[in-house]
């Protein structure tokens, strides 16, 4: 008997519940451990608290006197609420977070002792940059990195550590984390939608880039996760026969939350309202033991902070439940893939959501000019989108199990293309006194009523509009959602930059109406951006020869896509916006090639290992058993023997092959591995892992999932997908 696995399943089904203790009301415990405006009006006087909240709404800077004001205050409430460290909580080019604890607790020389909390430690720190991916921004020996506070994003107390969120830079002053260029892309776009804005409303001030992120993740038994050692190293299953039942009788989604995970889901979220993060939904997925949860939209730099926060405390309370979540886009091959759907939109200081129709025709008309701006950006950059949710993990999901496909296009209802194919025919230059009338009356006018009735239904789009805001679909389950909302407010901000320019020329040179020279200026982009707009079924060769036709890209791996990060067009982009230089770019591009090669590397040796320790080993020890019986069958029956030893004998033969064949499978997946790690550049060796390496996975797999149908369960060593995905 197959010792651990057998353990690990007696254990799980031997599991009791964890006792929950939940408050009857959120709202009271709601940002209890968040520095927030209650904590700040509490603990800082009237100019520190003023200087904090105009460098949020402002952007302003934060006087160093000021900051031992704030410092001393925040370390007061975070000393009340159980705190002893402090760290600055950023995001490298890791994909995880990063921090250093330091006590507050200081000696002096005069042997006292005090808790110490400074201006200077709350606003700059110098964690060890030399381990962190870099991309060839600095030099080992140059390790000083900085990490300087955000306070836009407010400080929180996760344990007994306060943690102040912060930017990560270079000594030289690049970037080397997420928040930076993040940060810098809603600036821009808040820069050129508030211009726009001014059209039509002259009180907007600020516009600011909303986010609402939808994260989708798997739980297992952490005695089961733990018994596999592919889950254990790459989060995701190398190889396993598919379970007889599946997901094909669409018996999970929306279903009965197993008591158990609702558990986890409710101390989940408990933490979550302590650090102000505003969990709303919950549910099952498709996949078995697939779920998902959601928030309520915040702004975007939050909305990120909160969901790489909310990752850590998932894996954490999970421990706690003897889960193990599972964020892999794909840990279980043949069920959906997990994806983490990025909703963005654009809200004003005035209170509009700017891709939300109003109630007059003027402020339909400032819907369309966001909406097909967006449409006309997304049409422009299509390949810096793919890039950007470009990931060794995520090429497992796109295009598989109704995630959404690698060619980029959008979707915007049957209903919407009719009302952009009315605006395709306005004259050219000034309107008729008729054509206005029916703009204002029979199509702009009447948006709020077609959105109304027009929900999204389309599941297989990359990108949707969803009724108020527009839905990124293909960005990974494990991503960090700055990388995709950091190139979507880039291209926005460029392309109504653009806008405006193309608006203000006519009025002043053609000296059109402004009403006339937007509709005018819309007319256009719609013509130009209709390849972009898809309505039907994302998936098969059909969609594929049709994108192709249109003249999309169908970049179908990392290595392919990520190539349009470095190119002249999305360099300059970055550049012209003050978001990222072409070195920040470069190096950005280093790391994620690198990192591709490095987990398929990783993959392959694990892939390696337990198809030869495991696999072979017990496949070999079962064709024994068979040989046995077959020696014994002879010595009973003689010359008889090969008719009763018949299907044994064609067993043994098979189990024969799939070795031979793993073997072989292995041993050139090696020397494919040699030669890729000898290629001459990153890019190189990225696209070796994928062309030359990879492709060996589905073959060793193949043969080893023959295997477990054909040896004795009794003694198979690997945790089986049915025990997996329906052990609760």
């Amino acid at each position: 008997m197959s010792t651990l696995r057998f353990q690990a399943l007696k254990e799980t089904l031997n599991r009791k519940e964890i006792a929950v203790n939940e408050p009857a009301r959120r709202s009271d415990i709601f940002g209890k451990n968040v520095f927030g405006k209650g904590a700040m009006r509490q603990h800082l006087n009237k100019d520190a608290y003023k200087s904090v909240q105009d460098a949020i709404v402002n952007g302003s800077k934060i006087d160093r006197n000021i900051a031992d004001h704030v410092s001393t205050g925040m370390k007061e409430w975070a000393i009340q609420n159980g705190a002893t460290h402090y760290t600055h909580w950023f995001q490298p080019l890791t994909g995880a977070t990063a921090e250093k604890h330091d006590a507050f607790f200081e000696l002096e020389m005069d042997g006292t002792v005090m808790e110490k909390f400074g201006g200077g430690q709350l606003v700059q720190q110098e964690p060890d940059a030399s381990s962190f991916p870099n991309g060839g921004i600095r030099n080992t020996f140059e390790a000083r990195g900085y990490t300087a506070w955000d306070p836009t994003s407010p400080a929180f107390i996760m344990g007994t550590t306060l943690c102040i969120p912060t930017v990560f830079v270079a000594y030289t002053g690049e970037a080397l984390d997420y928040k930076t260029p993040l940060l810098r892309s809603l600036q821009a776009v808040d820069s050129a939608a508030t211009d726009v804005c001014k059209y039509f409303d002259k009180n907007v001030s600020k516009v600011v880039a909303t986010l609402g992120w939808e994260q989708e993740y798997f739980l297992i038994d952490s005695a089961l996760a733990d018994s596999r050692p592919d889950l254990q190293l790459a989060g995701r299953t190398l190889l396993g026969h598919s379970s007889a039942k599946g997901q094909q009788l669409d018996d999970h989604y929306f279903g009965a939350i197993p008591t158990r995970v609702l558990n986890f889901m409710r101390d989940m979220e408990t933490e979550c309202m302590l650090l102000g993060i505003p969990v709303k939904t919950r549910h099952n997925e498709v996949a078995p033991n697939q779920f998902e949860l959601a928030p309520i939209f915040e702004e975007a730099n939050l909305a990120v902070d909160h969901n790489s926060l909310l990752m850590d405390v998932m894996r954490k309370v999970a421990s706690r439940h003897f889960f193990k979540v599972l964020f892999h886009e794909k840990p279980f091959a043949g069920v959906n893939g997990s994806g983490k759907h990025n909703n963005w939109s654009l809200a004003t200081n005035t209170g509009v959501n700017l891709l939300s129709p109003g109630s007059t025709p003027m402020k339909n008309l400032q819907f369309l000019t966001f909406f097909v701006n967006t449409i006309k950006a997304v049409h422009d950059h299509e390949e810096l989108i793919r890039a950007t949710i470009a990931s060794a993990s995520n090429d497992h999901r796109l295009g598989a199990n109704e995630a959404p496909p690698a060619i980029i296009s959008v979707f915007i209802g049957s209903q919407l293309t009719r009302v952009l194919d009315e605006l395709e025919k306005v004259t050219d230059g000034k309107l008729s006194p008729e054509e206005k009338t029916d703009l204002k009356l029979n199509v702009v006018g009447k948006i709020p009523e077609v959105i109304l009735d027009n929900t999204d239904r389309n599941r297989t789009s990359p990108f949707a509009f969803t009724g108020n805001k527009f839905e990124l679909r293909a960005v990974g389950s494990t991503a960090n959602c700055a990388n995709p909302m950091t190139v979507l407010n880039a291209i926005v901000a460029q392309q109504l930059i653009e806008f405006k320019a193309e608006v203000d020329a006519l009025i002043k040179d053609k000296k059109l109406k402004k009403d006339e020279a937007i509709f005018n200026v819309l007319r256009e982009y719609i013509k130009k951006s209709k390849k972009i707009r898809f309505e039907g079924d994302g998936y098969g060769e059909a969609w594929e020869k049709e994108a192709k036709k249109r003249g999309l890209s169908n970049h179908k791996t990392t290595p392919n896509a990520l190539k349009a990060k470095v190119s002249k067009k999305s360099i300059q982009l970055f550049e012209g916006l003050n978001i990222m230089s072409k070195v920040e770019s470069e190096a950005r591009y280093e790391i994620e090639v690198e990192d591709y090669a490095m987990r398929i590397q990783i993959e392959g040796r694990i892939l390696g290992d337990i198809a030869r320790n495991h696999v072979t080993p017990t496949a070999i020890k079962y064709q024994n058993t068979l040989i046995e019986n077959v020696v014994g069958l002879k010595e009973i029956f003689g010359k008889d023997f090969k008719k009763m030893a018949k299907e044994q004998m064609t067993l043994i033969e098979e189990i024969s092959e799939h070795i031979e064949n793993i073997n072989k499978g292995i041993t050139e997946m090696t020397e494919a591995r040699k030669k890729a790690n000898n290629a001459k550049d990153a890019e190189a060796t990225a696209a070796a892992y994928c062309d030359d390496v990879k492709p060996y996975f589905d073959v060793i797999r193949y043969h080893c999932d023959k295997l477990e149908l054909l040896v004795d369960d009794e003694i198979w060593p690997l945790t089986k997908y049915r025990e997996l995905l329906f052990t609760r």
